[in-house]
């Protein structure tokens, strides 16, 4: 379970504080939660905060009753904490079955890498033994990110915009393998997302706008009240303004 508590986070700009997260509160103990919004609404530097990438200017952290607010990005990865970048990172010299084993924190063999990337809807033959350079494209490495959280079975994985640079057959292949990661993941999964089919798999969603937490719920709440102002969530996030 994940326990925010008056999150705030702030830049000074030209010396001039911009306040980017306001007091953000919130119980995150389900298994799937999206969080949406215009951009400028603060989704990624969330997501962040919670990875450890950044560190909140006020405002606790609590994961499973244990306080990580001052915890370093590697030691929330430690404690259970994964993050998935909008672009995943390319290691030339490594191969996906080397990082996936990393991932484990293991030693695994060729068997065991392949179920994993089976899952993520991967030809194992084809990519266990490929390097993870330029020749895979932004699809395949999302899912191969994807197989790594998997194997790492964390209390909390945290995606932002993981549609965000990939074409509309790994957009539609991304969707199913999210479908399936709900039961191949033991702890709770966060997406920071647009899109709604990715809003319609959810059991919360989150919905952040100018820095501030504007709604939380249910997806069979939240999501049609969406819907119904604009027609899409696109077209509300568009409306709503702000630059990212």
């Amino acid at each position: 379970m994940l326990e925010l508590k008056n999150i705030s986070y702030s830049v000074e700009e030209d010396g001039v504080v911009k306040d980017i997260l306001k007091n953000i509160s919130v119980t995150i103990d389900d298994k799937f939660v999206a969080i949406t919004g215009p951009n400028g609404g603060g989704k990624s530097t969330l997501a962040k905060i919670i990875a450890g990438i950044l560190t909140p200017t006020e405002g606790r952290i609590i994961l499973d009753g244990e306080d990580i607010t001052d915890l370093s990005i590697t030691e929330r990865a430690k404690g259970g904490i994964s993050f998935a970048f909008q672009q995943p990172v390319r290691f030339k010299g490594i191969t996906v079955k080397d990082l996936i084993q990393l991932a484990a924190g293991r030693k695994i063999d060729v068997s065991t890498a392949c179920g994993f990337l089976s899952e993520v809807g991967l030809c194992a033959k084809d990519y266990v033994n490929r390097e993870v350079n330029a020749s895979l494209s932004g699809g395949e490495l999302k899912r191969i990110e994807i197989a790594m959280i998997i194997a790492r079975q964390t209390k909390l994985s945290v995606f932002d915009e993981p549609e965000a640079g990939i074409d509309l057959w790994s957009f539609q292949s991304l969707i199913h393998v999210f479908e399936n990661l709900q039961e191949k993941v033991n702890g709770s999964i966060l997406i920071i997302s647009h899109q709604e089919r990715i809003l319609n798999i959810a059991d919360k969603i989150m919905v952040l706008r100018g820095g501030e937490m504007i709604a939380y719920g249910n997806k069979d709440a939240i999501l049609p009240e969406m819907l119904n102002v604009q027609g899409s969530c696109e077209m509300l996030t568009k409306s709503m303004g702000g630059a990212e």
